[in-house]
């Protein structure tokens, strides 16, 4: 066993909530060291998340685009698949990014280690590398930054199933299935339903309530209902039992309106959504709980020198507000444990990447008013807008939710063509509480959507 080394932070997890600390950390002149199982930069993420998704999805996108040809006056075939080669671009796309990486890694005064960390005392902590080696370290602070993964149902066959993981990790030699069983109508399920069906995958989500998206506000959750649903097969209030292997595939058993059903399909994407990971150890130092490790606004948890920025906590699962997060605990942690910095989760936006798309930030009207708000919500319909009607998709809107005691916007929600560019001058808007006035009097390009965001302010009555 090595001696203890002394360090100024200690970092599990080098995704989102992990490096971004570490590197200004380490440029402040602390000692740093970070771990990581990947051995790189990113977390899951890059390893089977946005990144590699979002890969998948512009070519699916870029198929269905085909499907438009005669709407632009063009003329020709939908291009054929080769799942081996939108793989290929996907893993591309990957090593791109990890040997970037790599460089600032190489670059920083960061230690890194491939590995995985296990705290052994109240601020010690016992590495196992990649190679077997066991290092120890004395720390002065911990950020526990090891974000989450997805979360499995108990039901008999659960492991019959594929997550994203095996979707989209890097080198993934998954068949492309004619018939795939997607569980879950969250994020994860609709945008990997959607970008599999304009690959030409037959495509079934199975949701346990009446509609997809839960918790999202109710105009986007019927929004993409409505749209999606018009696409893939959408088996609604429709609770899964049992996943078993048969002579045509896997079969899917179902309870819906009480029946119990079933259904035959090549892969069954488990996509139930995604639970914190916790480090070793961490609960025998006063860290409470089993799950997510509880936060303040600091990002600093119940034993002041333990901060745990990004889905460990739970609070927004989100890599954007994990790097964010992680700046957070940054700077409190720079400056002595004060708080001289705190997250604004309201801030930060939610976008699904589905086709449509939908996107949001801050409160949609129910949840102000639960707050004891008065609001006053205007709406900017596509149907008038220049650059849906360009593209022939003007089944859309843009809501903006503005606080009638000082025309502050609490919140906006958006649905269709670009959302996922529109809703970041809204959360920006949000983030900074500007108002009504503020959005009315700027000139958004023309013929972009945002101008919508324009029209819909100046729409605002208090």
């Amino acid at each position: 066993m090595s001696d203890i080394i002394p360090i100024d932070i200690l970092i599990l997890g080098a995704g989102g909530g992990g490096y971004p600390a570490a590197f200004f950390l380490a440029r402040a002149g602390l000692r740093v060291v970070m771990v990581d199982p990947i051995g790189n930069l990113g977390g899951d993420c890059l390893a089977e998340g946005c990144v590699p998704s979002k890969a998948v999805r512009e070519g699916a996108l870029a198929r269905a685009m085909s499907r438009k040809y005669t709407f632009f006056g063009l003329d020709g075939a939908i291009p054929s698949v080769d799942w081996q080669g939108v793989l290929a671009h996907k893993d591309l796309v990957q090593n791109a990014r990890y040997d970037q990486h790599r460089r600032e890694i190489a670059e920083s005064s960061v230690i890194f280690h491939k590995g995985i960390g296990r705290i052994t005392g109240d601020h010690e902590a016992e590495i196992t590398t990649d190679g077997s080696d066991q290092l120890r370290y004395h720390f002065r602070y911990l950020i526990a930054a090891t974000g989450s993964r997805p979360h499995m149902l108990r039901i008999p066959g659960a492991e019959l199933a594929i997550t994203s993981h095996h979707l989209f990790r890097l080198g993934t030699d998954l068949p492309m299935p004619a018939r795939l069983a997607v569980i879950g109508g969250g994020y994860i399920g609709a945008e990997s339903a959607s970008m599999l069906d304009h690959l030409g995958v037959k495509t079934t989500i199975l949701e346990m309530t009446d509609q997809l998206m839960p918790g999202a506000d109710q105009d986007l959750r019927r929004y993409l209902t409505r749209c999606l649903g018009a696409r893939v097969d959408l088996l609604l209030n429709a609770s899964v039992t049992s996943i078993v292997r048969g002579a045509g595939g896997l079969q899917v058993t179902y309870r819906r309106n009480g029946v119990d059903l079933t259904l035959e399909a090549d892969a069954v994407l488990m996509a139930s959504g995604r639970e914190p990971v916790r480090p070793e150890g961490v609960g025998a130092i006063g860290v409470p709980g089993e799950g997510a490790i509880v936060v303040d606004t600091t990002m600093r948890s119940a034993v002041a020198h333990v901060y745990a920025p990004g889905d460990i906590n739970g609070r927004s699962m989100l890599f954007h507000s994990a790097v964010r997060q992680s700046m957070v605990a940054a700077h409190n942690i720079l400056a002595g444990g004060q708080a001289v910095d705190r997250m604004n989760f309201h801030g930060v936006p939610f976008t699904v990447f589905t086709e449509p798309e939908i996107a949001w930030v801050g409160l949609d009207e129910p949840a102000a008013a639960a707050a004891g708000l008065a609001v006053a919500t205007t709406r900017y319909d596509y149907i008038t807008d220049s650059r849906a009607q360009i593209y022939g998709e003007t089944d859309g809107f843009i809501k903006l939710v503005f606080d009638t005691s000082n025309n502050v916007l609490l919140g906006a929600q958006i649905a269709g063509l670009d959302a996922a560019q529109v809703i970041a001058p809204l959360a920006l808007a949000v983030h900074a509480r500007h108002t009504a006035t503020t959005l009315a009097e700027m000139a958004f390009p023309h013929p972009m959507v945002t101008e919508g965001i324009n029209k819909a302010a100046r729409q605002f009555r208090p």
